[in-house]
């Protein structure tokens, strides 16, 4: 999947701004749906007919925005002022190469700030926020600058996709491309059980598209695809790391959006140990996913959360295993005909 993987990297889809990456994944999975249509909010819905039709409807769902921001105000000397899209950590941002979505197509920039040698001791140790920040497009006026961008523009943290030692991968947008690339190889792949694929928007600021994609889809079963904080680091003791890379999907059973349900999280562990499968619990309870939004609807939702671990994540250079990414699709693969079955 690496080459698919870098395929829906390369696009930029932040939050409430995803058709791009929309594009592609459509590209990539209309041969193979049953019903492939774009909902009002944007989200990507593609039914996939099996060769047996499951006792409750299953929807998975992986989101496609990735954090970044958007452009709020322009100075009369050209400098761009924004806001973050999405939990970005202000510490990595000054210095940092951005690229902005324009009508006219991609411009690039660097956030900036004043120097710290020319700030008091107190104010060079503080951690600016993004709207004490500013983009740097080369402009040297603020006409000069509106001609190269609009407000309401978006874009994000530049990071290319490099394939690193032991099939580690870095890019930027794994949190979640790395999960439509499960979900659009499970659309490609034959599959004994009918069952509804979802690529949500918004997810990055507040589970939104997956609200109203579930209370369309109607499911009886959820499955999310998303990619979550791994801190196997040195130093980091064992009950802190949350998760660790090279040890399969993690699997969630509280986060601070869902406590999924036990039935289910009892299902995938059983697949993962009867099948053979690397699988890990995630060892906290922290983050949320579109499952926040989807468990609640029509009457409530049987929901379970399937992750790849990642660290570095909401940066432009996540990391995770090739190894992950082939355990979650086996995972998803060997759960889906046990769910069709309650």
């Amino acid at each position: 999947m690496i080459k698919l993987l870098k395929k829906l990297c390369t696009p930029i889809g932040v939050s409430g701004d995803e058709g791009a990456v929309r594009a592609v994944i459509e590209n990539e999975i209309r041969p193979y749906c049953d019903k492939l249509y774009t909902d009002k909010a944007g989200n990507l819905i593609a039914e996939k007919k099996g060769k047996k039709e499951p006792k409750g409807k299953i929807m998975l769902a992986a989101h496609m925005d990735e954090v970044g921001f958007i452009i709020t105000s322009i100075t009369d000397s050209g400098l761009l002022r924004f806001n973050c899209i999405g939990g970005i950590d202000a510490r990595q941002l000054i210095g940092k190469r951005v690229a902005i979505c324009t009508k006219n197509g991609l411009v690039d920039g660097v956030i900036g700030a004043v120097a710290p040698h020319l700030l008091s001791k107190d104010s060079a140790s503080k951690v600016l926020k993004d709207d004490e920040l500013y983009i740097n497009i080369g402009a040297d006026s603020k006409d000069e600058a509106l001609s190269l961008v609009s407000l309401g523009d978006t874009g994000t943290l530049v990071g290319d996709f490099t394939v690193m030692a032991g099939g580690k991968i870095l890019a930027r947008a794994l949190d979640d491309r790395a999960g439509c690339a499960v979900l659009i190889k499970l659309l490609k792949s034959e599959s004994e059980y009918s069952f509804t694929a979802v690529f949500t928007v918004q997810e990055e600021i507040g589970c939104r598209g997956a609200l109203i994609a579930a209370s369309a889809v109607k499911p009886d079963f959820a499955v999310v695809l998303d990619s979550t904080t791994a801190c196997d680091l040195n130093d980091i003791p064992d009950d802190k790391t949350v998760c660790a890379l090279g040890c399969g999907g993690v699997v969630s059973f509280m986060d601070r959006g869902c406590a999924y349900d036990r039935e289910l999280f009892s299902l995938v562990m059983q697949t993962a140990e009867d099948e053979k499968i690397p699988a890990q619990v995630k060892r906290a309870v922290a983050g949320a996913n579109d499952s926040a939004s989807i468990h609640k609807i029509a009457g409530g939702v049987k929901t379970t959360a399937i992750s790849l671990p990642c660290r570095y994540l909401h940066s432009p250079n996540c990391v995770i295993d090739s190894k992950d990414l082939d355990s979650v699709y086996k995972l998803v693969s060997a759960i889906l005909p046990r769910i069709s079955a309650l």
